[in-house]
């Protein structure tokens, strides 16, 4: 390997620029006079390279950053390393594990410290590394002389020829010269289309991506054989810089750093610090009064900005800077936002109605009616005395809110919009794969992650230690077993920590409920349930917010110790711990309340208790409706609001704050470096790295179930999500732009999992929501009051009829209340929520007939509901067809146009070969008749008949 070869160093006295030059020969040597005067005819570097956009020379575009720390010596500055051709100097950095290769020898200066073997092994292996992509083709320059001390970058260009090779790989589709007429609508359908694009001109963004087109260019997957059928008359820009950097990626990634097995690409030179960062550049400058137009700029003003709230999104153009991948997702976010304004619609016509009809409900006026004189029984035992249901009467009147003939109805509607976004967005998604060239594209297998290398290599090094022959090593389920069993405990105990925070709360709430009880002023005893209620929630919420947080880190650390063989089944298996430890989190207070509550509470005189101490907790007189959407409300609402979206924008803005700190006390110290402008790649690497969509999806999955599983309790869900996504997807946008490193473009044509993870919620939330309707509100004991027991056909006694009597004499001992005189008067019955035989009858307080009907009813209505709505959404999946009929007849029409642009490629050759036969023919018949008088030989005479030039 000739790696030392392919380098050409500058001089002590360029401040430490080295620039690593590619040329056809094989050795250069080393041209620093020519080089220190060229570098000397410039007046402003920096301004010719666009401040680091550019190499040096100001024509060849930096398309990849590396990043490496070294030790500075004492004076501060970089001394010139000298690299000899020295192929027998390998040397040895590590004696446990020998790394196999030939290094280089380096001559430092007297000033400069010796540096210790960790340091010499990273810098030798950083060395070879950039030979080997030297030898690939790629072109590189050095620069240590920059405003972070201790920092080297390594630029990298990839010339034309490399880049034509390259996409031939990648099957990448380009545009050819060949364009074609988009069908266009006619007649009513183009005068509706055309009143539709004025109505919504104003909320457009005003990039030239985003105007409708009538023609398209034919794409075809590049080929240097067939590079007449593409336009490169500009080649500059006919790779643009998201796919510049994905080619130079796609060889940072196979390129190896020894020549023995111990592969070592990026991703293992990342992990073992020979370099500390990897990125591409931003195109430019987003602020500021003289910067160049740029995409960067473009979309700061037309995208990620709050005052461009209410327009679209210029989803092409995130596409053409951020690659297919990030423009699913903001794609698929707009998508999704956009559904939620007639969910949003529906869920405050159904709130309004439940407002409109408070006054009209026959059950909460029974209970607000004071001459009812319904004498409840304790809530508690001893401390806790007799009290009448009228107290209860807001909390009647506020489930009515929600516990109302209309949220059955939204929730029916709500399982019918979850089917119909999913078929929406499966439509747009094949618009965007038809607009953005990615008809036909398949996701070929990624190269393998660096510790599923060191994996096979240290398995495959103790089987030669065994003296055994083996052929390519792979891991097997037997060297995965620890890890699998790891990860079954894990989550098997984060699930049951979970439960017993869940648990530990509702001890929280029955203590705090018997404490407040005690309370000597009357404010205090009326008002314990919606104190106990509210800190209980807020506990949660916090617990909800710290956890999420551990189970992701947790989540992350069980799919490493896996070691999975690529980085998509990486990304497939941390999403599925991720997500089920974060499901189970965010979800099991609000089934607790939903399901449990109140459930096993046993009756008055024989209770159910907790360390033979605690009562179990009931729900209120007018059901754990209103409670659970207390619950939901704000864990829904503190989650959006402190979790995504104060996280969001507090921690980026207090790490640029260190920065900021940081970088002005260094200028105190260093006055005249810090006054230079620093290059684009200094600026990129102060931003924060870009560490995926996984958490930007999953906060929008748990979003989509609040909105979706327990809607029939919480119609406003979907107004909040959607005000809140209006923001997060500014919010996503910013950081995305001004925040981030720009992320490597990644070819997607799909959303991956997530899709799987969407169907799944929206199936579980049809029978979440018919188990809410039938079990945890009032809807099916009222039908079948209404229907069954109503004497007038009225919901007049409805709240007697739900109401058990409880004999006081019954009590155990020990429980009864300390005052039974609270309310004035001696109490001897006292009644309590449950459907049970009264304390006269034979067979007392056992449960009666009207407990078995309404069970019945709810079960029946389970089962109805459930499968009525599987059955209307599985009619709308297979009534709207996956992909629209416009963009199916544009791909048969552009398979049709590529067809007929080969054929006629072919008729040209053959064209071509005959007049080429006939041209030959001709200059037979010439020397044929020529006179042999000419002196020159046989050969000659042969070879010049024959030789004509051929315009191909």
């Amino acid at each position: 390997m000739r790696v030392n070869k392919k380098y050409s160093c500058l001089p002590a006295e360029e401040k430490g620029i080295h620039i690593i030059n590619i040329r056809a020969i094989e050795d250069i040597g080393y041209d620093q006079h020519e080089n220190t005067l060229l570098n000397s005819l410039s007046k402003n570097p920096d301004a010719d390279c666009k401040y680091g956009l550019y190499f040096r020379d100001g024509k060849r575009k930096v398309d990849y950053i590396l990043v490496y720390h070294y030790k500075k010596s004492s004076a501060g500055r970089t001394l010139a390393r000298r690299v000899h051709h020295n192929d027998s100097s390998a040397r040895s950095t590590k004696q446990d594990q020998p790394l196999p290769g030939k290094g280089v020898q380096l001559e430092m200066g007297e000033s400069e410290p010796h540096m210790d073997y960790h340091e010499d092994d990273k810098r030798f292996r950083r060395e070879e590394y950039e030979g080997n992509l030297v030898e690939a083709g790629l072109e590189l320059e050095r620069d240590e002389d920059t405003k972070i001390h201790g920092v080297g970058f390594v630029k990298i260009h990839a010339p034309w020829h490399v880049l034509c090779r390259e996409a031939e790989f990648l099957k990448l589709k380009m545009p050819t010269k060949k364009m074609y007429q988009i069908n266009q609508t006619h007649g009513l359908l183009k005068k509706i289309n055309s009143v539709i694009q004025k109505i919504t001109e104003p909320i457009q963004p005003k990039v030239a991506e985003h105007k409708p087109q009538t023609v398209k260019r034919l794409s075809y997957p590049f080929s240097r054989e067939k590079q007449h059928l593409f336009d490169l008359s500009d080649r500059d820009s006919f790779f643009d810089s998201k796919t510049r950097s994905t080619i130079v990626y796609e060889i940072l990634k196979r390129t190896t750093c020894t020549k023995a097995k111990y592969s070592m690409g990026i991703t293992s030179l990342l992990a073992n610090g020979v370099y500390s960062a990897a990125y591409p550049l931003h195109d430019g400058d987003y602020e500021g009064e003289n910067v160049e137009p740029n995409d960067r700029k473009l979309l700061c003003e037309e995208w990620a900005s709050y005052g461009v709230f209410y327009k679209y999104q210029p989803i092409d153009l995130v596409r053409k800077y951020f690659g297919e991948k990030i423009g699913l997702y903001f794609a698929w976010l707009g998508v999704y936002t956009q559904m939620l304004i007639p969910a949003s619609i529906v869920g405050i016509i159904v709130f309004l109605y439940g407002c409109a009809t408070v006054d009209e409900n026959i059950p909460s006026m029974e209970m607000c009616d004071q001459r009812n004189n319904i004498t409840m029984c304790p809530l508690c035992d001893r401390t806790c005395s007799y009290w009448k249901m009228s107290s209860a009467c807001a909390t009647a009147r506020a489930s009515h809110l929600f516990d109302n003939p209309a949220t059955v109805f939204f929730s029916v509607f709500m399982a019918l919009w979850a089917a119909t976004f999913m078929e929406h967005w499966k439509r747009k998604q094949m618009r965007l794969n038809y607009r953005w060239d990615l008809t036909g594209f398949e996701e070929e297998e990624d190269h393998p992650r660096a510790e599923y290398e060191a994996k096979v290599l240290e398995k495959s090094l103790r089987k030669e230690r065994k003296h055994k022959e083996t052929d390519k090593e792979k891991l097997t389920w037997k060297d995965r077993f620890p890890a699998y069993l790891t990860n079954f405990v894990g989550i098997i105990f984060m699930v049951g920590l979970t439960f017993a925070i869940v648990f530990g709360v509702i001890i929280y709430r029955i203590s705090t409920a018997a404490a407040l009880a005690i309370s000597s002023t009357p404010s205090g005893r009326s008002s314990v349930r919606v104190t106990v209620t509210a800190t209980a929630v807020i506990i949660n919420l916090v617990v909800i917010i710290i956890l999420d947080e551990v189970y992701g880190c947790i989540a992350r650390w069980l799919t490493q110790i896996e070691v999975p063989k690529t980085d998509k089944n990486f990304e497939e298996r941390l999403i599925f711990k991720a997500f089920l430890l974060k499901f189970v989190n965010a979800y099991t207070p609000i089934f607790y309340v939903a399901f449990f509550k109140g459930r096993f509470v046993g009756r008055p005189g024989d209770y159910v208790y907790i360390f033979h101490s605690f009562r179990m907790e009931e729900c209120a007189p007018g059901g754990c409706l209103m409670e659970l959407c207390i619950q939901l409300s704000i864990i829904m609402l503190g989650k959006q609001l402190i979790q995504n979206n104060l996280f969001e924008i507090g921690i980026p803005k207090m790490k640029k704050f260190i920065r900021y700190m940081k970088l002005k006390r260094r200028r105190s110290l260093d006055h005249e470096e810090h006054m230079k402008k620093k290059q684009r790649y200094e600026m990129d690497y102060n931003l924060e790295p870009f560490a995926g969509l996984t958490p930007e999806y999953m906060e929008m999955i748990i979003q989509f179930g609040f909105v979706t599983l327990f809607v029939a309790s919480f119609p406003l869900a979907p107004l909040f999500a959607l005000l809140n996504n209006i923001i997060e997807i500014r919010l996503d946008a910013k950081k995305f732009v001004t925040e981030l490193r720009r992320p490597v473009a990644v070819r997607a044509k799909d959303i991956g999992i997530w899709y799987n993870i969407l169907r799944g919620i929206g199936k579980l939330a049809v029978i979440i929501n018919a188990f809410v309707i039938s079990f945890t509100s009032d809807f099916i004991p009222r039908l079948v009051y209404l229907y069954m027991y109503s004497e007038n056909g009225t919901m007049h006694g409805f709240v007697n009829h739900t109401l058990s009597s409880f004999n006081v004499s019954d009590f155990q001992a020990g429980t009864a209340p300390n005052d039974p005189m609270d309310l004035g008067y001696e109490v001897q019955i006292c009644r309590y929520k449950d459907y049970r035989e009264p304390p006269w009858s034979e067979n007392k307080y056992d449960i009666s007939k009207d407990f078995w009907a309404v069970l019945a009813a709810r079960l029946a209505f389970v089962i109805v509901f459930q499968n009525l709505v599987m059955f209307m959404s599985d009619f709308v999946d297979w009534i709207i067809p996956d992909i629209p009929k416009d963009i199916s007849q544009q791909i048969h029409k552009e398979k049709v146009l590529m067809v007929e642009v080969f054929m006629r490629e072919e008729q040209g050759k053959l064209q071509m070969l005959e007049t080429w036969k006939d041209k030959d023919k001709k200059k037979g018949e010439n020397c044929n008749n020529h006179s042999p008088r000419l002196s020159r030989s046989h050969s000659g005479s042969l070879s010049s008949c024959h030789s004509y030039p051929l315009d191909v």
